[in-house]
């Protein structure tokens, strides 16, 4: 079956996010060794819209800029050329001490040398993500919104964003929109605040139709007993989700949709990548078949983003696993961390295995 979606829209897909900047070096070399880096603008929310935005449905971003930044600039003329609109406040630096964009120093690793990642989040204009600084009456009621999508990056980030994001859920569920939560559990940001964000999650997991996370996200995000996260064994991580999504079923019933990712590293640019989708009452499984990496970052909210992508296409349910599966192989095989795909075909011609030069 397809996901019942509003008919009357503005925006197919709409994402709150905190935007930064990720630099990485040049021929995949560690951060330490290297003098020569790339930058880029990223944010995970906007890696899972971008599948919907290059492949031409109208795409609009939640977010908050640095008045008078010049990463603000670039950032903004970066979401410009994926063709997405943005909306959000511009708030004053302060001092050299004040808020600046969130930066991720990114070394993608190569073949026996894994990738380390580095956040630099202190003082992060995300931060003061506000309810108040949108009219979502507007957004969500007279422009029209089809699927929101929310991340728990954002609601885990400061009282204001978890709150932020917990309204924008309320108000897309009174306006007819369907609403994706990726759990994204991050132990960081959960030190010392987990009664308050399990509670804020709970409330948004409760009107959300979509729930993305491992068995690991569910348990440590919403206190849903399951087996132990971790692992190679791709068999017992199918089990594990499917015995954990029985027990998410019941506490969050009006979700219909349920996937996570199936990775296991052979090493830093060979993975066995799958998939594991619950659509109502049917299970849809891509088995872990071989992928060349580039990065891997990314690799996830390119899976999200495609999922999304076939829901507002109005395709049947099993070719959003295989969509989702494609857009995330993609997003590994781009120095970018948002796979930035041509058309459909070239994500089809991913998922039959279909590698040979289109002239």
């Amino acid at each position: 079956m397809s996901i019942k979606l509003r008919k009357d829209f503005t925006w197919s897909l709409v994402v709150p996010t905190s935007m930064g900047v990720r630099i990485t070096p040049a021929n995949q070399q560690p951060v330490h060794s290297s003098n020569m880096f790339r930058m880029q603008a990223t944010s995970a929310e906007t890696n899972v819209a971008s599948i919907a935005s290059y492949l031409g449905l109208p795409v609009k971003v939640l977010t908050t800029f640095v008045e008078n930044s010049p990463i603000a600039q670039f950032i903004k003329s970066n979401l410009r050329s994926r063709m997405m609109e943005f909306e959000g406040p511009e708030i004053p630096q302060g001092n050299p001490w004040g808020y600046r964009h969130q930066f991720n120093i990114a070394d993608s690793g190569y073949g026996s040398r894994g990738p380390r990642v580095q956040n630099d989040r202190a003082g992060e204009v995300g931060r003061t993500l506000n309810i108040k600084d949108f009219n979502l009456d507007r957004i969500f009621g007279k422009e029209g919104v089809r699927v929101i999508h929310l991340s728990g990056l954002i609601a885990a980030l400061s009282p204001d964003t978890g709150n932020f994001c917990l309204e924008l859920a309320r108000s897309a569920k009174k306006h007819d929109c369907r609403i994706s939560f990726d759990l994204n559990y991050r132990a960081s940001f959960w030190k010392n605040r987990e009664g308050e964000l399990r509670e804020i999650f709970t409330e948004i997991a409760k009107i959300s139709d979509i729930l993305v996370g491992n068995e690991e996200d569910f348990q440590l995000c919403l206190g849903i007993k399951g087996p132990e996260a971790g692992g190679k064994d791709i068999s017992a991580k199918i089990n594990g989700f499917k015995e954990m999504i029985s027990n998410v079923k019941k506490a969050f019933p009006n979700a219909s949709t349920f996937a996570t990712t199936l990775r296991q590293v052979i090493n830093t640019n060979s993975h066995l990548w799958g998939a594991i989708m619950l659509e109502d009452e049917n299970w849809h499984v891509v088995e872990p078949r071989q992928i060349t990496v580039l990065d891997r970052i990314g690799g996830g909210d390119g899976f999200v983003g495609g999922l999304i992508y076939a829901m507002l296409k109005g395709w049947e349910a099993e070719k959003w696993i295989q969509f989702g599966w494609a857009t995330g192989a993609l997003a590994t095989t781009m120095l970018t961390d948002y796979a930035q795909p041509a058309d459909e075909e070239q994500i089809w011609n991913i998922w039959r295995g279909n590698a040979r030069v289109k002239r």
